[in-house]
């Protein structure tokens, strides 16, 4: 099991994945560095973990800069998925592994076993036509790679990632919708807190928007908990007494810190989408200036109602933070990923 290091969400919806697969029996080896190793360490601290060079993508701290960033660093992205490909022949023969699941990692397929892609994008979008049918072929050339492509959205028209999961052509691995990856569960709790900041995401955005929001934190009339999502990271921040602080949260504390909130304030990561959606709560999105994607869900989502979103560069937290109170919401119920599926989705 292998997820891509562009933020955290990628390793966060693969913990279903892995807990899945464990509780039928299969022995889990993770490919990871970084953060995410810390993350999925701290998860599943009596699992191997064997070191896989991530992507390592840069971000802007623009938003024009963000598509030229980006493609500046494709030669280098390459490389990295022809030496993932190579590192997975070796760990094949090394560990004996019988069966890989990728999260969005383009190079780790083989020939003599059975490979899975794990991805809601099976549409790339990009601020220009021509690039985004560009990219779409790039994408689906790796994808066909692949034995299956799992989706983490619903089938049809009431889903949450629209014409990302939902292309009108589909590769030609066989493609299963398996609802969403959430690993919260939605309960009853005792409220604590009016916002829930979760950041989260690739630098420099990630702390741009944290200092954004600590410029106007002393602003925001309520009770907040802030969580950096910076794993193993022990920085104190000095913050108003109504602001509590947490580098990161481990599962279970996270799930308590949203549910105890009334409103989550994060970015549009689809990991973080199908988490809050699942639990149905209340967001302000924040996507992350450039990137595309989540712009597209954050526009998406405010037109169904399903969430407020403003730009970071117009983001104003005492104005911002109270017109989510009056926002007329509506949320649905979406189907959600049970362990029991991983049976029937690997065909035993």
């Amino acid at each position: 099991m292998a997820p891509l290091d562009w933020g955290l969400g990628h390793a966060t919806r693969d913990i279903l994945i892995i807990r899945a697969l464990m509780a039928k029996g299969y022995e889990v080896i993770i490919g990871s560095e970084s953060t995410q190793a810390s993350l999925l360490h701290t998860e599943f601290p009596s699992l191997q973990i064997l070191p896989l060079p991530g992507y390592q993508v840069q971000y802007s701290k623009t938003q024009w800069g963000f598509l030229f960033t980006i493609l500046f660093q494709i030669p280098r992205i390459y490389r990295v998925i022809k030496a993932e490909h190579r590192w997975l022949a070796k760990v094949i023969e090394e560990h004996r592994i019988n069966l890989v699941i990728s999260d969005n990692r383009f190079g780790l397929h083989a020939k003599k076993i059975p490979c899975i892609f794990i991805t809601h994008q099976l549409t790339v979008k990009a601020p220009f036509n021509w690039l985004e049918n560009l990219m779409q072929k790039v994408n689906y050339h790796f994808i066909n790679q692949f034995n299956a492509c799992w989706v983490p959205d619903v089938a049809g028209e009431e889903n949450v990632a629209g014409v990302l999961s939902h292309p009108v052509i589909l590769p030609k691995p066989t493609v299963h919708y398996i609802g969403l990856l959430a690993r919260f569960q939605r309960q009853e709790a005792i409220k604590k807190y009016d916002y829930c900041i979760l950041l989260s995401g690739p630098e420099p955005q990630r702390t741009l928007l944290e200092e954004k929001i600590l410029a106007g934190i002393a602003a925001i009339d309520g009770k907040i908990v802030l969580v950096r999502g910076k794993p193993g990271s022990k920085e104190v921040l000095t913050v108003p007494e109504n602001v509590t602080v947490n580098n990161h949260l481990p599962t279970h504390e996270l799930q308590r810190a949203i549910l105890q909130s009334d409103y989550i304030v994060c970015r549009g990561g689809y990991t973080s989408l199908m988490e809050l959606l699942s639990l149905q709560k209340k967001m302000l999105l924040i996507p992350t200036p450039g990137q595309t994607e989540q712009e597209y869900l954050a526009k998406r989502l405010m037109d169904l109602h399903i969430c407020f979103s403003v730009t970071q560069h117009r983001l104003n937290c005492a104005e911002h933070f109270a017109m989510v109170k009056k926002y007329p919401y509506q949320l649905p119920k979406f189907s959600i990923f049970k362990e029991e599926m991983i049976t029937t989705l690997l065909g035993n």
